[in-house]
């Protein structure tokens, strides 16, 4: 699988030992580009960390990710890891629509131009709802 979006949050590292020796993870959260935005928290571990740092808050990446769950005492936990990251547009998913509006402290944006936001009677649509 692979997501495009704009590195919005690199969290603090975290490392550790286990019975294979020792680890570290780092964690970050990119946004996404679609027409309704989702923020995603995912990670890369060992020799992929050090690669990772040479990336900024802002850059555009291109995550190709592994989604995995695990159940432990009951409970099921979601890892969602990226096991190659590629800076800039290289084509793919998670394209940009051309009449794409940022969205601004989660107040949603208005396109005039595709009828949203106005009575478009192209469509027969009057803004109000069918029932």
């Amino acid at each position: 699988m692979e997501i495009k979006g704009k590195l919005q949050i690199i969290l603090p590292l975290t490392e550790g030992s286990g019975k294979n020796g020792p680890w570290k993870k780092q964690e970050f959260v990119i946004e996404t580009m679609d027409t309704y935005p989702k923020k995603i928290c995912m990670n890369v571990w060992g020799d992929k960390v050090d690669e990772f740092k040479k990336y900024k808050i802002g850059d555009m990446l291109t995550c190709s990710l592994d989604i995995s769950s695990r159940e432990y005492n009951g409970k099921w936990y979601t890892d969602i890891r990226a096991w190659r990251i590629q800076t800039g547009d290289t084509g793919g998913s998670n394209e940009q629509p051309n009449n794409y509006v940022p969205f601004s402290n989660n107040e949603p944006g208005v396109i005039t131009d595709s009828g949203v936001g106005n009575n478009n009677t192209n469509n027969n649509w009057e803004g109000d709802l069918p029932f």
